[in-house]
């Protein structure tokens, strides 16, 4: 089958290690590369397995996840004690726009159809593990939570369920990490910018989805309106607080949660 790509690359097998994988790939879309690393757990036989897409927040790129949380690691001991049945993680840089592109079209490029079109088809291209029936689903932290709330919402039909880790709510909150005017940009191409508002606008068609913040989250109170919020509007959702901060230490805690929710949808 001819590749959907001008060029895409992955990584061999011989060079591979800790079940990583790593495919670079020319997107029309960034008008340029963009990396992806991939956890695949062990075994020759998998087929169809449930494809997971992890998106970093700001600062970050596609091996955030792996450097910062060792959630590789952590996988393989969820699977081997049976805490998690065996999934595929993928984890795309964001575009790699400024401090943090936001997971939107801006800029003459398409960040939002990067993750939800060809982060996705580079990956069944490119792992035999994965495939077109698999299950899909999206999650992220800050950043990436209003990325994975957003477009979890908006491409319902594509995800089976989406959650988001300590999630910017609205993009005008992008200001308290980023220097560049991305609440401008984005205004001038009129996309969403309130992950309420999105969820609203789909709310007919909504995946499950579920989002946390830690208690010392410098966003916490903005998750918890946006949880208030929800509740008024009668959208059903899962809510949940932990002792915590906007911090690698609660991420790599609980991504467990979103983890076991997937497997349990």
């Amino acid at each position: 089958m001819a590749s959907k790509f001008r060029t895409i690359t992955i990584s061999k097998p011989e060079y591979e290690s800790n079940n990583l994988r790593q495919i670079t790939v020319k997107s029309n879309h960034l008008k340029g590369r963009g990396d992806i690393s991939v956890y695949v757990p062990q075994g020759s036989n998998y087929k169809n397995l449930p494809m997971v897409i992890l998106l970093h927040g700001v600062y970050g790129s596609h091996n955030s996840w792996i450097h910062y949380a060792g959630i590789h690691f952590k996988m393989n001991k969820w699977i081997a004690e049976d805490k998690l049945k065996p999934m595929v993680l993928v984890m795309p840089s964001d575009g790699l726009w400024g401090d943090g592109s936001g997971y939107i079209p801006h800029s003459n490029n398409n960040f939002e159809k990067w993750i939800t079109e060809d982060t996705v088809d580079a990956v069944i291209e490119c792992v035999p593990q994965v495939s077109t029936q698999s299950d899909l689903f999206l999650t992220g932290l800050s950043m990436g939570g209003f990325a994975a709330l957003r477009l979890g919402a908006k491409y319902s039909n594509k995800f089976k369920a989406f959650t988001g880790l300590s999630s910017i709510t609205h993009l005008n909150q992008m200001k308290l990490f980023i220097e560049e005017n991305i609440y401008q940009l984005q205004q001038e191409n009129k996309q969403e910018e309130s992950v309420l508002e999105t969820l609203i606008k789909y709310k007919q068609t909504l995946s499950p989805f579920r989002f946390d913040c830690g208690t010392d989250d410098g966003l916490i109170n903005e998750n918890r309106k946006f949880h208030e919020a929800l509740e008024q509007e009668n959208i059903p959702h899962i809510y949940n607080e932990y002792l915590g901060a906007h911090n690698w230490k609660y991420w790599e805690v609980h991504i467990f949660n979103t983890l076991n929710f997937f497997n349990n949808i």
